[in-house]
């Protein structure tokens, strides 16, 4: 019992020093690193599953984002353009806003290895062959990556991929993208975001113009929000002004598409409230279907359903209605 205790208590002790490793690795990210992971885990959601700051089990490092795909996504991957066509098989995401070092790509091949090495352990308990295609890319994004960098690793342009995307040797299953070489059309556009300087104020000032009922838009115009107010609180890029005038821009613009889709919001429960009240007073209690399907239609919908409300005479006449329309 004691022995059992004891074993317990280190357990528990484990967890708790690696929430507490957790909890300081979040505290000393920077507002770069914190954009991209919450940029990344919000784009590739509907394509599978994605885990921010994956521990490596038996090693006290941490994957910035590790990504499995689903097999029935909820979203068309080529709708990512480039960055769906990184997301269609299993990866680890490494993004870096400043060119990395030597040392810093070694680190990232390291956290691979060390992936590839628990897959192996776990395919020996389990009496399973492990393919090759069933380990995971490594894909580290980079603002930036001069031929020295590319060469030392003996990179080379990846073969059908846009201009910009290396792949080291096939046996490291491992590619670097050069954001800053990326061609400037949509295909590359969400990557593009994750870059530096010009090559990132054209992709936000890209997203601005597109139409503001593009979902898309709105999520990363939150995102840049969010970014704006870590620089802000934390001092960062002080010297970059035309990055942090681009991104008042895209506040000011999120700020103002949440104060309209607020108002739009408030006019639309107005409308439902108002003709679930003449309803009730004119047929008693509504069945909840009934009170479900007028709450999902739309704002136009509603004022429609507002001016034949008085030409109903019971309540078969609003379910004939809810089903034409």
């Amino acid at each position: 019992s004691t022995t059992a205790t004891y074993f317990i208590g280190l357990h528990t002790l484990h967890d708790l020093l690696c929430i507490l490793r957790k909890i300081l690795l979040v505290l000393s990210l920077s507002s770069y690193d914190q954009f991209s992971k919450q940029f990344l885990e919000e784009f590739l959601a509907p394509l599978g599953t994605v885990e921010i700051s994956h521990e490596i089990l038996g090693e006290s490092q941490l994957v910035d984002v590790y990504f499995v795909p689903s097999p029935e996504p909820s979203i068309k991957p080529e709708s990512l353009g480039l960055l769906g066509r990184i997301a269609q098989t299993p990866c680890l995401i490494e993004p870096f806003r400043n060119q990395p070092t030597t040392a810093e790509v070694r680190r990232c091949l390291l956290k691979l290895f060390q992936v590839y090495g628990n897959y192996q352990r776990q395919a020996r308990r389990e009496t399973e062959s492990l393919r090759e295609d069933d380990l995971p890319q490594l894909w580290i994004l980079s603002s930036s990556a001069s031929s020295n960098l590319l060469e030392g690793f003996r990179s080379i342009p990846a073969e059908n991929w846009p201009k910009g995307v290396y792949h080291l040797p096939s046996s490291l299953k491992t590619g670097i993208v050069a954001i800053n070489q990326l061609p400037d059309n949509d295909a590359t556009l969400w990557l593009r975001l994750l870059g530096k300087g010009r090559t990132q104020q054209q992709a936000i000032a890209a997203v601005l113009a597109l139409t503001p009922g593009d979902p898309r838009r709105s999520s990363i115009l939150r995102i840049l929000a969010n970014w704006k107010i870590s620089v802000e609180v934390t001092g960062q890029f002080e010297a970059e002004q035309e990055l942090l005038m681009t991104l008042s821009k895209a506040y000011l613009e999120w700020e103002q598409t949440t104060e309209e889709r607020g108002r739009q919001e408030g006019r639309q429960e107005g409308s439902v409230l108002t003709i679930l009240r003449i309803l009730q007073r004119r047929f008693g209690v509504l069945s909840p279907s009934l009170e479900v399907q007028i709450r999902r239609l739309g704002l136009e919908q509603l004022e429609v359903l507002s001016e034949a409300i008085f030409d109903f005479s019971n309540v078969s006449d609003v379910d004939t209605w809810l089903s034409q329309n």
